[in-house]
């Protein structure tokens, strides 16, 4: 079975062929970081107005990778949510009419809920029960999958996003836009134990995350250098965030799985494509836990997850009717 998918909840225009829920034969992305980088973040009618002009094309790229045409597809997915309304409009919308004129199945797809897919179709060993951890620029999700489309969610940030933190540091220490990438690099070069950031602390037992406080600390250590007249440590300072972001994901995975009583955890969502945080993760689990983290590729926001997930619920009997509804606020385990 051949599915088309289309991924566009955020900033990214994504295409992609997928057989039988495993072979990808394309997947493409159309990025849109240039148009956003003078804006240090997405401008939502920027988005939405790329996708109108780029998605039409990409689709019928990633066709001519495939070596198929639409006749040759046997179902179409798309994300519906969460995200922004506008960008999932276009991708919803564009989905329909495609359905609709070949009288195809329509599947619509929670962006999450694939994000955490993208481990299974990277990986033929993940076995339910296990934790699942979304990571991304908008949401960082901690839930348990007790069986296979089951998921209850477990804790889930109560601030800033992991990757929504990174942005925001990158433009304190005035290092340009996405963060992630650019933190990640320079970090390198740094040494985390020159610059002491605090862990955040909750009065009560929780499986949340807080990365804001971080965030601040962050702030206040530059605000102090740049008082004092000091040169800045930027590279001290990315990699000490990082680290500490590295330590909170890390906890929080330990304490999820112990309360859980799994051995198995799986991540996706573009924070997971930083290198320094998978191996820290390897690191720290191993022996005692796997780590299932995806291609980098397969982290950040892609077609080939949506349509793996959809083949999935077709064989489910789970469509979705040509009503279909673009939903911004879609809940992680919906």
């Amino acid at each position: 079975m051949l599915i088309l998918g289309i991924e566009t909840s955020c900033d990214e225009t994504a295409v992609a062929v997928v057989e039988n829920g495993k072979k990808i034969h394309s997947s493409l992305v159309a990025s849109q970081v240039e148009l956003h980088k003078e804006f240090y973040g997405i401008v939502p009618e920027v988005a939405s107005r790329k996708h109108l002009e780029v998605i039409l094309p990409l689709i019928k790229k990633s066709l001519g990778e495939a070596k198929v045409s639409l006749k040759d597809i046997d179902a179409v997915a798309v994300t519906s949510g969460p995200g922004l309304f506008g960008s999932l409009l276009i991708g919803v919308s564009v989905a329909k009419g495609i359905a609709f004129s070949l009288n195809l199945p329509l599947v619509g797809i929670n962006h999450l809920e694939a994000h955490l897919y993208a481990a299974f179709l990277a990986f033929p060993e993940p076995s339910f029960p296990l934790v699942g951890l979304i990571i991304s620029g908008g949401h960082t999700e901690l839930v348990y999958l007790s069986k296979e489309g089951k998921y209850k969610l477990l804790g889930s940030t109560r601030d800033d996003a992991a990757g929504e933190a990174f942005d925001k540091v990158a433009r304190i220490l005035e290092l340009g836009y996405p963060g992630g990438p650019i933190i990640e690099k320079i970090a390198q070069k740094g040494d985390a134990s020159n610059i002491r950031l605090p862990m955040p602390k909750f009065k009560e037992e929780t499986l949340d995350f807080s990365f804001s406080g971080l965030k601040t600390a962050v702030l206040y250590k530059v605000k102090n250098f740049r008082k004092k007249n000091l040169p800045l440590p930027s590279e001290d300072i990315a990699a000490s965030f990082q680290l500490q972001v590295a330590k909170i994901i890390g906890e929080r995975i330990a304490e999820a799985t112990s309360l859980k009583k799994v051995k198995q955890v799986i991540i996706g969502g573009g924070v997971a494509s930083n290198r320094f945080i998978r191996e820290y993760l390897s690191r720290k689990f191993m022996g005692k836990l796997k780590i299932f983290i995806p291609p980098p590729a397969l982290c950040t926001d892609n077609a080939a997850m949506v349509a793996a997930l959809a083949y999935n619920k077709l064989k489910q009997g789970k469509t979705s009717p040509l009503s279909l509804e673009a939903k911004p606020n879609l809940k992680a385990c919906s």
